[in-house]
């Protein structure tokens, strides 16, 4: 799993980048940040999600 994360990190660091090359030469700086912040709010939320989901399993196999 944190091989996946590693690779994840890479495409989204590399889609990040040519978005914001191309929101750059289109002259939307502001929209890209404000999508850079949703997106970061959203990937927080899914990743404690996840934890939440890992602990209940544990929780659930325990007893």
């Amino acid at each position: 799993m944190v091989g996946e994360m590693k690779m994840n990190n890479w495409l989204y660091s590399l889609f990040f980048i040519v978005l914001g090359l191309v929101s750059f030469i289109t002259g939307e700086v502001v929209t890209f940040v404000m999508l850079g912040f949703i997106i970061i709010s959203l990937n927080n939320i899914h990743i404690t999600l996840k934890e939440l989901l890992t602990v209940n399993k544990e929780k659930a196999d325990t007893q």
